[in-house]
């Protein structure tokens, strides 16, 4: 597949080795590793062992280069799937997930009578004259024909619509890869249920470097690895929190090394035993296929991951050209190309500009030019890439006609390898509405912190305690802007509003709790009737203190019971100058409630949150998706 690239947009040479983009210098040493035997390519069937266990003297393959993302864009605008077609099961097809299923179009109306209206014999009445009962009746019964052929054909039209629309949905359906999403022998604790019964979904985000066909080959290079196993050179954990108002995504450096579970490969029935000492991360792949990437991010993390989502080379081109230009920075001209051949070749010109296919692939790779030419730098490079293409998403820029939109949905369920459970047109579509519920200012891109390996100075090892407090906020769904716990709050105009409209203050009930106390001391006196009049001269006149004996809580909330009561929560947490964090939804309330913690028992100005525990550490590098002044850091050895 040739570049996309428009008129005027951003230039790449030719790789004078024949091979896109890649450095092929890196890739010295790999192909005697991959003769030991490994695994084959996660969805390519072959002959022969895949490598032994793992041991001292393991021979470790060299890592390649340049690398493929993940986007995070979800499919969306894929139509409803139709049910399908009148009669007919579909045999030997699977069929569309329960739920998901519409009925097949109803048949044909019957056609109207062709005898003339009259008596039971079809004589005319006995006070028709002569003349009057030789009329011809021929055109009424042709009219009625038409009308009734009309009727038909409309009706079998719409069937055939029908059938056509299922069977798409069908082939859309076909062309998902599945695989299996655990390999490994225990799995990290399911999530507690929040208040309202909810729990948060966490995806692995997995790009492969396969170079199983043609069209991959040509654009990850590196000809040695040809025909070898594929590695997941860029993984990231996507988490969507439990009442969907926040999104995380952690990017762990293809060059971490860490231990590696057991994992049984699920067709050959191969079992790769744990490793003895750590091995670079991007060598789960090989050891089952993505099921095994899945087993050692829950080992590492314990966190619970629902699904994943794995592309290759030519997946990110296609669906990159489907999805259209998506605009990224550079502070200077870059040109990615070293003089001994490496680097992706990727030419852009200082400021922003719009890329698609092919050079977004390059912008995704590209480690020689950006920062200081780690993997670091790549991934910092990626998280911009994705948070630009989940703003041009969400708005659905340039994806508004249906044409567009089929072809979006076309190329990426032949791009995907995913899950069992996530293995339709239905789940996959539902999973784009529910990642459309996160504001971009409530999204966050982090990267794992990490330190440069003793062992191995080319490589890097998660940071101790940093990288445990990224993993624990994940798991106990704290957001990583912030805004949730003792992180720094911004001020309500900042957050995202509820898009339900808030009613007069003076139509707003609002029972005020007083939960102050603690384990040591009781709870402050008054302070229910403290905030009720505060809000009173808000002009919320229907604030009520609660008079009956309420369990303590260390922090302040405005809880509400469901999504027509959210803006009028809001409306509240605005009046007491209360951040929008702290507004949430809850089984547990019948209408909006003011519960007043431990963390607030004097004053009418609500505290501002100290930092702690609870917010991201630094080395995660936090970039929140609304950022849309990001831009990359050019090495001066690469500007042109």
């Amino acid at each position: 597949m040739g570049s996309a690239r428009s008129e005027g947009g951003p230039e790449r040479d030719q790789d004078p080795a024949g091979a896109l983009g890649w450095d092929e210098g890196l890739y010295e040493g790999r192909d005697a590793a991959v003769e030991t035997g490994r695994a084959k390519v996660p969805g390519q069937r072959g002959t022969g062992d895949a490598g032994g266990a793992d041991g001292e003297g393991e021979t470790e393959p060299e890592d390649p280069d340049e690398q493929p993302d993940r986007d995070s864009g979800t499919p969306v605008g894929v139509p409803e799937q139709p049910g399908p077609p009148a009669g007919e099961s579909g045999p030997g097809r699977r069929r569309p997930e329960a739920g998901g299923e519409r009925d097949a179009p109803g048949e044909a109306p019957e056609e109207a009578p062709d005898e003339p209206p009259g008596d039971a014999s079809g004589e005319a009445p006995e006070e028709a004259d002569a003349e009057a009962a030789a009329k011809p009746r021929k055109p009424k019964r042709r009219k009625r024909r038409i009308l009734a052929w009309t009727a038909a054909g409309l009706a079998l039209t719409l069937v055939a619509a029908g059938t056509a629309g299922w069977f798409y949905y069908q082939h859309l359906n076909d062309n998902l890869d599945r695989k299996p999403l655990h390999i490994g022998k225990s799995r990290a604790p399911e999530p507690t249920p929040n208040a309202a019964g909810q729990t948060p979904l966490n995806i692995l985000l997995i790009g492969s470097d396969a170079r199983d066909s043609e069209e991959n080959q040509r654009l990850g290079g590196a000809r040695e690895t040809f025909g070898g196993p594929a590695l997941a050179d860029v993984q990231m954990l996507l988490h969507l929190s439990a009442d969907r108002s926040h999104m995380s995504v952690i990017s762990m450096p293809r060059d971490t090394l860490l231990k590696i579970p057991e994992c049984t490969d699920p067709e050959s029935g191969k079992v790769y035993p744990a490793t003895v000492g750590t091995r670079m991360t991007n060598q789960t792949l090989m050891r089952g296929g993505p099921g095994c990437t899945v087993a050692t991010w829950e080992e590492l993390t314990g966190i619970r991951i629902d699904h994943f989502m794995m592309v290759d080379f030519a997946g990110v081109v296609s669906m990159a050209d489907a999805i259209g230009g998506v605009p990224v920075c550079v502070d200077a001209n870059l040109h990615s190309r070293t003089s001994d051949g490496k680097g992706s070749g990727l030419k852009l010109k200082k400021g922003t500009t719009e890329i698609k296919g092919e050079d977004a692939l390059a912008w995704l790779r590209t480690r020689y030019g950006f920062g200081d030419g780690s993997d670091i730098a790549r991934a910092k490079a990626q998280h911009m890439y994705m948070n630009s293409l989940v703003r041009k998403l969400r708005e659905n820029t340039g994806l508004s006609s249906p044409n567009k939109l089929r072809n979006l949905a076309e190329e990426a369920t032949e791009a995907l390898t995913v899950d069992e459970e996530l293995a339709s047109v239905a789940e996959l579509y539902a999973l784009a509405e529910e990642l459309k519920k996160v504001a971009p200012n409530r999204t966050t891109m982090a990267t794992m912190p990490w330190i440069w390996s003793p062992s191995d100075h080319n490589r890097v090892e998660p940071k101790p305690d940093d990288a445990e407090q990224l993993f624990r906020l994940v798991r106990e769904d704290i957001a990583l802007d912030g805004r949730d716990g003792d992180g720094p709050s911004p001020s309500p105009s900042e957050d995202e509003t509820s898009e339900d409209p808030a009613d007069d203050p003076a139509d707003i009930a609002v029972l005020v709790r007083n939960g102050t106390g603690s384990p040591v001391a009781a709870p402050v006196s008054g302070r229910a009737s403290d905030l009720v009049k505060l809000l009173t001269e808000a002009g919320f006149t229907r604030a009520t203190a609660d008079q009956n004996q309420v369990e303590n809580r260390e922090e302040t909330a405005i809880l509400y019971p469901s999504a027509e009561l959210e803006g009028d929560a809001q409306s509240v947490a605005e009046a007491l100058g209360m951040p929008l964090g702290t507004v949430r939804k809850s089984a547990e309330v019948s209408g909006v409630t003011l519960e007043i913690g431990a963390d607030w028992t004097e004053g009418d100005t609500f505290p501002k949150p100290k930092k702690g525990d609870n917010e991201p550490p630094d080395s995660a590098e936090a970039l929140n998706g609304s950022d849309d002044t990001a831009c990359m850091e050019v090495d001066p050895a690469f500007t042109w």
